[in-house]
This record gives structure tokens, sequence and C-alpha cells, in this order.
């Protein structure tokens, strides 16, 4: 059972990450963002396996990532929250105009999450780009669009956070896993 397993995706810089930030001060464990880590990585050892070098090399890294945090997680008792899943590589195949290979749709079929997805949706108004995050506003709004398209392909049902204070998001989440 994974109704413990709870995602948070959409678009880059709506918000994820500081509303996990704050979860996880109010004692919720998490599973932090492949996506940035790799990159850091990647661009320490001169790898790559970068969105803007080699996307399939970087989307295998993701899925890799990602496997090890779901099983991970799926063996702890307790909500655990994650910064994006399995799913978040589909899509971003998906987005790149790149093929899904078996294995990614196979790993999203088999390590499935809490039948609901909370999903950030584009937010002009905090949207800012830095070293790790190149992308656009529209390609934000894009992959927003993509991860709804790909969770919902995959049975979850979304839930869209609102567009308010990190407080407010917290309690908001809150109300949906308690």
């Amino acid at each position: 059972m994974t109704d413990h397993l709870h995602v948070i995706t959409g678009g880059p810089g709506s918000g994820k990450t500081s509303l996990i930030q704050a979860l996880a001060a109010e004692g919720f464990r998490h599973m932090p963002e492949a996506g940035r880590a790799i990159i850091q990585d990647q661009v320490d050892i001169g790898g790559e396996a970068l969105p803007w070098a080699d996307r399939a090399a970087f989307a295998a890294l993701m899925l890799n990532w990602e496997m090890r945090s779901h099983r991970e997680a799926a063996a702890s008792h307790g909500t655990v929250l994650f910064d994006r899943g399995i799913p978040d590589v589909i899509g971003y195949l998906r987005l790149c105009g790149l093929p899904v290979p078996a294995p990614a749709m196979r790993a999203a079929e088999l390590r499935r999450y809490a039948p609901k997805v909370f999903v950030a949706p584009p937010w002009p108004a905090i949207f800012r780009q830095d070293e790790e995050r190149k992308q656009t506003l529209a390609e934000a709004e894009a992959t927003f669009h993509v991860m709804v398209e790909t969770y919902s392909a995959l049975g979850y049902a979304l839930v869209t956070l609102p567009l308010s204070s990190i407080a407010e998001r917290v309690k908001f989440v809150l109300g949906h896993i308690a």
C-alpha cells in the first residue's frame, strides 16, 4: 500500500519546493527533487546528462533517482512527500519530444503513489530563473500541462494547489492528506 506517498508536481518555479520545505518543517518526511540535484552533480563532474546537453541521459538519471526514492519511502511508515515522482520523468520526455522507454512506463505502473497528486499551477508572480532553472515561464506552463496530462493518464486524481501563501498551501495540503 502506497497511500502514504504524496507527490507534489507542476511546472518549475511554481512553489513546490518551498511548500515541501514548509511541510518538512512541520515534521513531514520528504524526498527531494531529482532534477536539480542531478544538474548540480553533472555540472560538478563535467557530465553531459543535462537538460541542455543530453536530455535522454538526464531523464534516465532522473528515473533511477525517482525509483530509488520510491523504494526507500515505500518501506517507511508515515507520510512521505515527493518533490515530483516517476511520472514526471515520463512527462519530461514527452515535453522534450523524446520517446518514452517501456521501462519508464513499467516503473510508473509498478511504483504507485497516493491516488491524489497535488499539482502546482504556473504562478508568474513567483516564477524565477536561476543556475539550474533555465526554463522560461512559457516552458514552465507547458511543463504544467504535460504533468497534468501524464498523471491523469496514469489514473491519478489531480488536486490543484491554490495560488496563496506557503502557510495557506500547507493548510490546504494537510486538509487533503489528514
